[in-house]
């Protein structure tokens, strides 16, 4: 199921089955059933990169902030445990460098 875009026409030809649901505008297309979580995926992912970090400047620091969104996203299905996890690879972390973590010069 898609939104219509010419690209999903491929997953017919390769044998898939395929239907388009061509969403209204407005409110009304976000509360069609297959794409609630979709939107609820676009709205976090955009609070986590302009919300959370508006302040600071993004292009100096985006490697770091699409990382950390990586970091939450691939172990979103157990929140609980990534306390823990991070506490648990900071400290088997050797100790690095500013520079290094900067990306300005070698260690």
């Amino acid at each position: 199921m898609s939104d219509g875009l010419l690209g999903f026409g491929v997953l017919e030809l390769l044998g898939y089955a395929h239907k388009v649901v061509l969403a209204p505008r407005g409110k009304a297309g976000t509360e069609i059933e297959p794409f609630k979580w979709l939107n609820v995926l676009l709205g976090n992912l955009k609070t986590a990169l302009s919300g959370t970090h508006h302040s600071f400047k993004f292009s100096k620091y985006a490697r770091r902030y699409l990382a950390e969104v990586q970091y939450r996203f691939n172990r979103r299905a157990d929140m609980a445990a990534m306390v823990p996890r991070m506490a648990v690879a900071a400290a088997q972390t050797k100790p690095c460098p500013k520079r290094i973590i900067l990306g300005l010069g070698k260690g």
